[in-house]
């Protein structure tokens, strides 16, 4: 297994303003302007070509040193390897469900190392990358897609909510708690994720609605990976989904969202933006799912195996490979390394996995209500009930 298709590794937490996301470089680096899109292309914010060459943009640009290239180099790696392991460990039986981010790493691990601590943020059910620069273990991810736990952290702990799977009222709740922030006098800003599906719901256009009248600190994150499931962009809507933001009185950007730089200067600068009080910003990261939408969708039956492979053309991760690799930002022990630990997380994932505990069937009942609520009681009553009829035999 190559290091592009590696796992997880414990870390943590960075501010933007740390050696990891400092914007000072001592690379001397030649750097080209973008060029225009053509026809064909969507017009995006681009510092990092598919063929790994470094180019500049008027509005947005970023100079980072060799080892935080590495860094994010190491965190997209990783991140693909843990995705690709809960991949197999679903195939294997062992939870009940998974949704990939293969392809989408460049995006998640951009924006997510955009974050300060104090930040929030809010996810969908696919960002294992923005949980992985938070500080959140990755098997407490698969522990709530074995069914063993009910969400397996504190968001309070790292500031990151747990897995939302309703499609866009995670960003309702974004906009409410950055609400609260504005009024606390909080320079905190808030980050919410959704896919291109979710742009398509109510709650995501009431919470545009409330974010921009509030003028709240929230940037809006989303990941159009072309496929709403079965369902492409093209069907969804007649104008780029960044364009949206205008009817609501905020701007949008749309970003190259299989380039890590590009993601994380452009997220950067509008959590920068929301800090100052200039309220919310539609990020459209245009990228593509390369992998089923979870699995239990089968691709084939809807897209064409050359899309795919024009895609892939576009690797995050091998661009950003290409480009260290041509500047001398990084040997071959370097990659030898991080094969081996990805390898070695890849294993430790699925012992952990493998090891958890079966669950209390009545924990469910224990943190509903923080004081006890009567109607609770009620129902743990019966469901206590229920299971006691098994032990005679079949529940009748």
């Amino acid at each position: 297994m190559t290091v592009e298709s590696t796992a997880a590794r414990k870390t943590t937490r960075r501010s933007s303003g740390t050696k990891r996301t400092a914007s000072a470089s001592t690379s001397t680096t030649k750097k080209a302007t973008a060029k225009p899109a053509t026809a064909s292309e969507p017009e995006l914010v681009q510092l990092l070509t598919p063929e790994g060459e470094r180019v500049q943009h008027p509005d947005y640009d970023i100079d980072l040193s060799a080892e935080e290239l590495r860094g994010l180099y190491r965190d997209m790696v990783l991140t693909r390897r843990f995705d690709a392991e809960a991949t197999a460990l679903q195939r294997q039986g062992e939870l009940g469900l998974w949704a990939s981010l293969l392809g989408q790493e460049a995006a998640q691990i951009g924006s997510g190392r955009a974050l300060r601590d104090d930040d929030y943020v809010f996810p969908t059910y696919r960002e294992h990358g923005v949980a992985w620069c938070r500080g959140v273990d990755p098997t407490n991810l698969l522990g709530m897609f074995r069914g063993v736990n009910n969400g397996g952290w504190d968001p309070s702990t790292n500031n990151f909510h747990l897995y939302t799977i309703v499609l866009g009222s995670q960003t309702l709740h974004a906009t409410g708690y950055a609400m609260g922030i504005a009024k606390d006098g909080a320079d905190s800003a808030v980050l919410a994720y959704f896919g291109d599906g979710a742009s398509s719901q109510g709650d995501v256009n009431e919470a545009f609605v409330f974010s921009a009248v509030y003028n709240a600190p929230v940037v809006f994150f989303c990941q159009n990976n072309q496929w709403a499931i079965s369902e492409p962009i093209e069907k969804q809507t007649r104008v780029p989904l960044y364009q949206r933001a205008r009817g609501f009185g905020f701007p949008g950007v749309r970003v190259d969202g299989n380039d890590v730089l590009a993601c994380l200067a452009v997220t950067r600068s509008a959590l920068e933006r929301a800090r100052r009080g200039e309220g919310p910003t539609l990020i459209e990261a245009f990228t593509y799912r390369m992998a089923a939408h979870t699995t239990s969708d089968d691709p084939t039956r809807y897209r064409r195996d050359a899309e795919r492979e024009a895609w892939e053309a576009k690797d995050p991760i091998l661009r950003l490979k290409a480009y260290m690799e041509n500047e001398g930002h990084a040997d071959a022990a370097f990659f030898e390394e991080l094969e081996a630990e990805s390898e070695t997380l890849g294993k430790q994932v699925r012992e952990v996995v493998r090891a958890m505990p079966v669950p209390e069937h009545m924990a469910m009942f224990d943190h509903t209500y923080a004081d006890g609520h009567a109607l609770v009681d009620e129902e743990r009553a019966q469901y206590a009930a229920y299971q006691a009829s098994f032990e005679g035999g079949e529940a009748e």
